[in-house]
C-alpha cells in the first residue's frame, strides 16, 4: 500500500494534492470523511487546483476547476456546473488504517 498522509494532515473542508508515481491525485475532507480523486478535469484533462492544495471553491463546499470554473460535488465527483456537466471526476480507491490514508493496490 502507498501511504499518502495521516487523516489529520487534512483539515475539515480542506483539500490536499499528491503525486504518486507520476499520477496526480487529491483528497478532500468533509465532515470527517475523506474523498480521493485523480487531479484531472473531465473536460480538458487539466489539473483542477489553482494553487498548491487548493481544490475547493471559496465556500469550501464544492471542488472547482481552476481553468473553466466547473464545479463538482465533493461526495461523488459529479460535475454540477460548467462545461463538463453530466461527467464526473475519477475516484481513486483508498483505505484508512491507523489514521493513515493509503492507496489500494
Amino acid at each position: 500500500m502507498t501511504v499518502l498522509c495521516h487523516i489529520d494532515d487534512i483539515d475539515d473542508e480542506q483539500s490536499k494534492g499528491f503525486e504518486v508515481g507520476g499520477d496526480n491525485l487529491f483528497a478532500v475532507k468533509k465532515n470527517g470523511q475523506v474523498f480521493l480523486y485523480r487531479n484531472s478535469c473531465p473536460h480538458l484533462g487539466v489539473e483542477l487546483n489553482w494553487q498548491e492544495d487548493k481544490f475547493l471553491d471559496m465556500d469550501g463546499m464544492l471542488i472547482q476547476c481552476s481553468t473553466h470554473g466547473a464545479l463538482f460535488l465533493i461526495e461523488d465527483g459529479a460535475c454540477v456546473s460548467g462545461p463538463c456537466q453530466g461527467q464526473q471526476l475519477q475516484a481513486v480507491g483508498f483505505g484508512i488504517v491507523d489514521g493513515m490514508i493509503s492507496l489500494v493496490d
